[in-house]
């Protein structure tokens, strides 16, 4: 990952960003300015945004807690990787890579010892993704599970 990229924990004058790559992942999403908003001040979630050198969001990651049983893992709470997105040119530059180690490191932080995922089961590329970033299929349709080292078991 270029030295020029910038990974921080999202706060609130970064909503108009993170809202725009939202919609490039998911175009049918409807959550609001202010919906995102209140999602920053949840203590089960976090985002964390990308940035390059001119200051231009390029990349989120969104996560968290799950409490009820998440298919392939063992244990509870379950940190959840909800959401990844990086935009095509600045993809296969270790921003998610990046974003998902903020991930990790927020998950460990809430005294979890597994992060899962998810993907279609028709998303290829997805599944590349999640193997090159560590995860390992579980079942189908499709979850992933990454056992995050140093953690409690």
């Amino acid at each position: 990952m270029s030295d020029a990229v910038a990974v921080r924990r999202a706060a609130a004058g970064d909503v108009a960003a993170w809202h725009a790559l939202r919609i490039a992942l998911w175009p049918d999403a409807d959550e609001t300015l202010d919906e995102l908003r209140a999602q920053l001040q949840r203590d089960d979630a976090a985002t964390w945004l990308a940035f390059d050198a001119d200051d231009r969001a390029i990349a989120f990651a969104e996560a968290g807690l799950r409490r009820d049983y998440v298919n392939g893992t063992e244990t509870s709470p379950v940190g959840f990787l909800e959401g990844l997105y990086v935009v095509e040119a600045w993809r296969r530059s270790g921003v998610g890579r990046a974003l998902v180690a903020a991930v990790e490191e927020w998950t460990r932080g809430q005294g979890c010892s597994e992060l899962a995922s998810d993907a279609l089961i028709d998303n290829l590329q997805s599944h590349a993704a999640h193997a090159a970033y560590g995860f390992e299929e579980t079942e189908r349709v499709v979850y992933f599970r990454k056992l995050l080292p140093g953690a409690p078991r």
